[in-house]
């Protein structure tokens, strides 16, 4: 089969790098995807972007397709044949369709209905006809964050579009779009190279462009990154060597160069995350510690976009500007540290939460009472935490934070200490916006814990209370990222506590007019997210929503029956049971009332019936300890050992008997067993079960 190489580049002006990844990865998967359904055949992928450029290598893509072969079926044979047996219009029009001759076709039976077919052969596509759609549909269809025209031409995209190269193998086709045609001229470096560079071949790309000062494999630029900043660290430092800013620096060169400068050591009086903010989120260095303190360190590292023949010089200009960014810190920290921590309260008065829900203050009044409440349930200090409740909020209208949005609560801690606040205060108020995203720690005290609970129940319950839940892709109270978090604390704390009281609690703290469920829809909100956050740990949904249909809503004691269960479920045992706890339901469901009495022994007439009714007992018995000491896994074995007792009951006895007393007494049993089962899970609805 006769192949070439397909190279297509998008060229822009920079775009955003923390966008182009996944631009890139767009692009790629479109191109690939309908080459496939084409059956353009091809032996592999290379994806490539720079800030300037998007860019996708296919290699070996055949010519042209593979001949796919149809069945095509067409009118029934009473319409297509008319009583002389002749070919009616409407088969005449079925076979000119096909491109075929009424002689070719044949008689197919499709349910049982007996309709004339055709096979076809459709020939498959050239690769040079198609590859420009293919092109221009993955370009139009990459999401962007926000789009923009330029110039007269009403196309749109990201960042205007400065060239189109497409090439399959030597051949550049023909493709046109943003008033632009494809060539086989590709850019490079803006500043090493400023001139086009001329591809004679698609395989030719990454070579190419290297040689024009461009590393245009992303991967390739971020190992270089990593190792060229890595070479600047002596044996006593550590550098700070995030994903998250490599990602973003990778997307912000295209010639990385690692360079090393250096700050005044008087800033390092300043809180640390200040200056790694500065360092890290606005100028994007990367910050350097001491190996063996763990302490900052005065320098950081850049990454240039060129090779500059002096690079003292780049050094120094980045020196220059890291200052007055430090400075400014410094200022903050000193100005704000002259007036205490507490006396910023008052302000939060004018500081709007939310319109119906009042302002911060008033927040910090509820987060007080409810982090009170949880203090008790969980063993917190109470007056640790009501201290901090009271204070976590006031560093949000500090300099410092007004500056540097993202230290929060860490601002709030430092002025707490320097107002002579106890030291678990100062990590309480820290930590209470713990954990700020999937996979972040969690608070390590008791108070910080109830504070973090009690910050985040309060804006669910509020939020839902005002009718303004997350709805698609739009939740500016994150109020996913919120519940998220309340389940990982509830479960890290490892103690009992009802989520149902809490929300009930927290709704009674709002003066303003919430809807009277509430605190029920924030329950079942958080139980929504449950399902995705157990898959995520590999535990099944039906597992899950056996686990919740018990009415519990105290999530480590529902964490621990979800465990238990998932392991209990893949079971030959769990999915005998499961079948049979299906069938129990059913049967109690279709019953003539929901008032089932207790069973009378002395109504049995089967074996069958006495045997699983002394084991019905018997299992409560020793089910009763070990719920209570929330041995769930010991309480499955236990009713596991129902198993034979069940079968031999629905073998030997009809339930529904003619005589209503004694179906009325074997439905009491069947409720008894199935009462059993429900005080761990319901099993029934643990998929084996739905049979």
């Amino acid at each position: 089969m006769s192949t070439e190489d397909l190279l297509f580049e998008l060229g822009t002006e920079e775009l955003p790098a923390g966008e182009i990844s996944g631009m890139a990865a767009a692009l790629v998967d479109t191109v690939t995807r309908d080459l496939t359904q084409y059956s353009l055949h091809y032996s592999s992928v290379e994806q490539f972007s720079t800030p300037r450029r998007l860019a996708v290598l296919v290699r070996d893509v055949a010519v042209r397709g593979a001949d796919q072969e149809r069945h095509v079926v067409g009118p029934p044979l009473s319409a297509a044949r008319d009583k002389q047996g002749q070919w009616t219009p409407a088969a005449e029009g079925f076979a000119r369709k096909q491109g075929i001759d009424t002689s070719a076709l044949t008689i197919s039976e499709e349910n049982g209905i007996e309709r004339i077919a055709a096979h076809v052969i459709q020939t498959g596509a050239a690769a040079r006809d198609v590859i420009p759609e293919i092109i221009k549909n993955a370009v139009s269809t990459i999401p962007v964050s926000k789009r923009m025209r330029w110039g007269l031409s009403r196309d749109e995209f990201l960042r205007p579009v400065q060239w189109l190269l497409l090439l399959f193998g030597e051949e550049v086709l023909p493709y046109e779009q943003f008033g632009l045609i494809s060539g086989r001229e590709s850019r490079g470096h803006r500043f090493h190279h400023d001139k086009p560079v001329s591809l004679s071949r698609a395989s030719d790309y990454s070579s190419l462009l290297r040689n024009a000062n461009v590393i245009a494999d992303e991967a390739e630029r971020k190992r270089i990154i990593t190792e060229q900043v890595t070479a600047l660290v002596t044996t006593e430092e550590t550098v700070a060597l995030s994903d998250e800013l490599l990602n973003e620096v990778t997307g912000l060169v295209e010639w990385p160069i690692a360079l090393r400068g250096s700050f005044d050591p008087t800033f390092l009086e300043v809180p640390e995350k200040a200056l790694i903010s500065a360092m890290k989120n606005h100028q994007k260095y990367f910050h350097l510690h001491d190996a063996n303190t763990g302490a900052l360190l005065p320098a950081f590292i850049t990454i240039a976009n060129i090779d500059s023949k002096n690079p003292a010089r780049v050094i120094a200009g980045n020196e220059r500007v890291i200052r007055p960014r430090l400075a400014d810190a410094a200022f903050f920290f000193a100005n704000d540290k002259r007036i205490t921590l507490a006396s910023r309260q008052s302000r939060l008065a004018s500081v709007v939460f939310q319109q119906q829900l009042g302002s911060l203050l008033d927040k910090s009044g509820r987060m007080t009472n409810l982090a009170a409440n949880l203090a008790k349930k969980i063993g917190a200090d109470g007056g640790v935490t009501s201290r901090a409740a009271a204070l976590a909020k006031c560093d949000l209208v500090s300099e410092m934070v007004l500056e540097f949005p993202e230290l929060q609560g860490s601002a709030g801690a430092n002025y707490a200490l320097n107002d002579g606040e106890p030291a678990p205060v100062a990590q309480a108020i820290e930590e209470h916006y713990l954990p700020r995203f999937a996979g972040d720690s969690l608070p390590t005290s008791a108070e910080a814990s109830a504070l973090a609970l009690a910050d985040r129940l309060d804006t669910l319950v509020g939020i839902f209370g005002i009718g303004e839940p997350p709805t698609g892709s739009k939740d500016p109270f994150a109020l996913r990222r919120a519940s998220l978090a309340v389940i990982r604390i509830l479960i890290g704390l490892e103690q009992s506590v009802s989520l149902h009281d809490l929300l009930d609690f927290a709704r009674d703290q709002h003066t303003a007019s919430l809807a009277q469920d509430s605190a029920n829809s924030v329950l079942n909100y958080i139980f929504e997210r449950l399902d995705n956050w157990y898959a995520e740990r590999g535990v099944s949904g039906d597992v899950v929503r056996a686990v919740l249909a018990s009415s519990e809503s105290d999530l480590f004691d529902i964490d621990l029956r979800i465990h238990a269960l998932a392991t209990f479920s893949a079971t030959e045992t769990a999915q005998q049971l499961a079948a049979a706890n299906k069938r129990v339901a059913n049967l109690l469901a279709k019953a003539e009332t929901d008032d089932f009495p207790a069973p009378d022994a002395t109504k049995f007439d089967e074996e069958a019936e006495h045997s699983l009714h002394n084991m019905v007992l018997a299992t409560r018995k020793a089910l009763n300890p070990l719920i209570a000491d929330r041995d769930y896994t010991s309480a499955l074995n236990e009713l596991a050992t129902l198993r034979q007792p069940v079968d031999d009951f629905f073998n030997a006895v009809m339930v529904n008997a003619q005589d209503p007393d004694v179906r009325l007494n074997r439905l009491g049993l069947l409720n008894m067993l199935r009462g059993l089962f429900t005080q761990i899970a319901d099993i029934a609805l643990l998929s084996s079960g739905a049979e």
